[in-house]
């Protein structure tokens, strides 16, 4: 994977004990997508947040305990919304690989 790590971004210095931390890594077969954004919807689908992703395609949040959904947008690539569960002392790390998902003609 180019030599970034598997997952989202670095840990260190972030207060896991006491966040709920969603992170992760956009790719496509296997290989990490650097021009997407992911967004962050709530568990009504309600915009909360959006960060693009960084070079070596990782994201991350810091939200509060619930259900949440990630809306990953990326050129070439049908938009992939993806559930997860988010809790204090925790880190929710997804992988997103659009290639999985086909592209809308």
């Amino acid at each position: 994977m180019c030599g970034a790590r598997r997952g989202g971004p670095s840990l260190e210095g972030v207060d896991v004990e006491h966040q709920a931390v969603i992170q992760g890594v956009v790719t496509r077969n296997g290989e990490p997508v650097s021009t997407a954004y992911v967004r962050l919807l709530d568990r009504t689908g309600e915009f909360t947040a959006e960060v693009p992703v960084s070079a070596t395609g990782q994201f991350r949040f810091f939200a509060g305990t619930g259900k949440w959904t990630l809306r990953t947008l990326a050129p070439r690539s049908a938009t992939v919304d993806r559930s997860v569960s988010a809790a204090i002392g925790s880190v929710a790390d997804v992988e997103i690989d659009l290639a999985q998902v086909p592209v809308s003609a």
